[in-house]
């Protein structure tokens, strides 16, 4: 079943999220939670975004922005170690509530709860039509680096906060992927580094075949919806990213995931 249900998401997540620049690692967690331990499932949802970020990039990295890749990308990839330390640290704080539902008890904790928040503040920036006005300046794309590389590098919900920036920040549609790829392999291969000082070789090997599986189900995805972008607007890309995270955000901070 573990096979069935991750290896779906992955192939469907994969496709959405090449347009959306975030959403794999943020779906597919929950699957993985489903039969790991929380910080088990983080890194290796982690592999899985990583290598799928890396076949994104022989699709769409010529596309990339250099200038807003290094404005963006040096901060998160340090926001990124302390992100990857914090998550060993809060993994050890107590729910902050609990509660049970169909004979299940339930719990609310804390890193789930503050992104999921985050996730529906930005999910209103494109769905609300007054705040479609609202644009961030480039300015502020180091701040944006900072805290998309902090929570990349924490749980693996990086994509939320950094198409929230990129957005807005007058790329193309093909910039737009391009760049994102890019910074998402960054922040990846530095939260990678440091949650590999925390996982046994035996946790990699026991579930090596669940890896390439869940890899190959997200490079077709990569693949078909690489045939799908000449075909797909800007606000069709914003709507979706929008009720994907007010979805997410809804049952992450519930503590259903």
């Amino acid at each position: 079943m573990e096979y069935l249900i991750i290896c779906l998401a992955s192939l469907v997540t994969s496709a959405l999220t090449l347009f959306s620049g975030f959403g794999l690692g943020t779906l597919l967690l929950p699957a993985f939670a489903l039969f790991f331990p929380v910080d088990v499932a983080v890194g290796l949802t982690a592999i899985v975004h990583f290598l799928n970020n890396l076949f994104k990039l022989s699709f769409f990295g010529k596309n990339a922005n250099r200038g807003i890749v290094l404005r963006f990308g040096l901060p998160a990839i340090l926001a990124a170690f302390l992100g990857a330390g914090a998550l060993y640290w809060l993994s050890n704080l107590a729910p902050i509530a609990s509660y049970g539902l169909w004979g299940r008890e339930l719990h609310v904790m804390p890193v789930k709860f503050v992104v999921s928040l985050l996730m529906i503040v930005f999910a209103l920036f494109e769905l609300v039509p007054t705040f479609e006005k609202i644009s961030f300046d480039k300015r502020y794309l180091p701040i944006g680096g900072l805290l998309s590389g902090f929570f990349g590098g924490l749980s693996g919900h990086q994509g939320a906060l950094r198409s929230a920036f990129l957005v807005k920040s007058g790329l193309s549609k093909e910039s737009f992927i391009g760049t994102g790829v890019v910074i998402a392999c960054l922040v990846d291969f530095t939260r990678l580094s440091v949650y590999s000082t925390h996982f046994s070789r035996s946790e990699i090997k026991g579930n090596a075949l669940l890896l390439l599986v869940a890899v190959s189900s997200a490079f077709l995805g990569v693949f078909l919806g690489s045939r799908m972008v000449k075909k797909v607007t800007m606000r069709s890309i914003q709507v979706i990213v929008a009720f994907m995270l007010i979805g997410i955000a809804l049952v992450l901070g519930s503590g259903l995931i």
